[in-house]
């Protein structure tokens, strides 16, 4: 059961994520997400097989450490964005913003001893994962949100350093899950500690 908990906390975590960009996306401009009927917390309509089942399963079975999954990515198109300098930077950081909100504001539940003892594991789980998504989508790789913002603060003659980054963004990321994270997981304890107090 407790399993299944983890997957269902990680599965709405990365809905909120995902809605999160859509909604920026449609203030700055672009509707594409809302279109194409994303811009909803039915998780059916955002959930990935192997990104919100499969892999979280594995790494909950396999006592990895940590728990990492995504959703179906929201359709953004940054032509229509308004603010062609930062829009997409906007719309990437809106999805890390709202798991540290969600992180927040559970976490200060906690603190502030609104929980009761019998929900509290539960409720610490969700801080935590949502820290974890918050944090680990920040790492300025492609295709994670932190690589958008990256790219927005460069200037433009770096262009084709994004280029490289986006073609092997996906090798990069799987190097940085299988040798580096365990070297940032722990921002995401101490995060959580101060958190929750």
């Amino acid at each position: 059961m407790d399993t299944v908990f983890q997957i269902i906390i990680l599965i709405m975590s990365v809905v909120v994520h995902e809605v999160s960009h859509g909604f920026m996306a449609r203030r700055l401009g672009d509707r594409t997400a809302e279109y194409a009927g994303r811009l909803t917390l039915n998780p059916i309509r955002h959930i990935d097989l192997w990104g919100s089942v499969i892999v979280p399963l594995i790494l909950v079975i396999s006592k990895a450490g940590f728990i990492i999954g995504w959703a179906k990515p929201v359709p953004v198109n940054p032509y229509n964005l308004r603010n062609q300098r930062w829009g997409e930077a906007l719309v990437a950081a809106a999805g890390p913003a709202s798991n540290i909100v969600l992180a927040l504001v559970f976490g200060l539940f906690i603190r502030f001893g609104l929980v009761p003892f019998s929900v509290l594991p539960a409720v610490g789980l969700i801080v935590y994962i949502n820290l974890i998504l918050a944090v680990f989508n920040l790492v300025p790789i492609p295709p994670l949100d932190g690589s958008k913002i990256l790219f927005a603060l460069l200037p433009p003659r770096f262009f084709h350093f994004r280029e490289i980054l986006e073609r092997y963004g996906l090798f990069f990321a799987i190097i940085f899950i299988l040798f580096l994270w365990q070297f940032v997981s722990p921002a995401v304890e101490w995060l959580f500690r101060i958190i929750v107090g």
